[in-house]
């Protein structure tokens, strides 16, 4: 049913939690696993010096890689779930844009079966101000998207 699974993180707690949940559906359908992390450059517009915005892009780069890796480190060394090679890891960062809308144009892009998505990550500001970057990925995605609610939703 899903070949291909999208899992987009921001390196958040919640994330984590929808981490398992991506790797457990991934190993029952043998599916590829595409790990996105999107370093959201509207926040760099209000920079003042270029060459302070590209100091600061490759900080960010910088932390999109330790992110990923340490997403597919958590993947490979999760006890509820036994990493194996029934499920290929992909890991995709994306330095330009808004997370939601590269969020949606990957899933089309690579032709996903499924987003699996954590509810809210590290930007609560953006919650109340803009929408979440979950909730605009829901109304707009053309795939089922699965939403794993924070611990404190319980």
């Amino acid at each position: 049913m899903y070949d291909k699974i999208l899992l987009p993180t921001d390196g958040s707690k919640n994330s984590k939690r929808a981490i398992k949940h991506a790797m457990q559906i991934a190993k029952h359908e043998k599916a590829e696993l595409i790990i996105l992390n999107v370093v959201d450059s509207v926040y760099l517009t209000g920079l003042p010096e270029e060459e302070l915005i590209t100091q600061t892009e490759l900080v960010m780069e910088e932390e999109s890689v330790k992110i990923l890796e340490k997403v597919k480190k958590t993947i490979e060394t999760c006890p509820i779930v036994k990493y194996d090679d029934s499920v290929k890891l992909t890991t995709k960062t994306v330095t330009e844009g808004n997370a939601a809308e590269v969020i949606l144009k990957v899933s089309d892009e690579e032709d996903v079966d499924l987003v699996v998505i954590a509810s809210s990550g590290k930007h609560m500001l953006d919650r109340f101000l803009l929408g979440s970057v979950t909730e605009k990925v829901v109304r707009h995605s053309k795939v089922p998207v699965m939403v794993i609610p924070s611990k404190d939703n319980k």
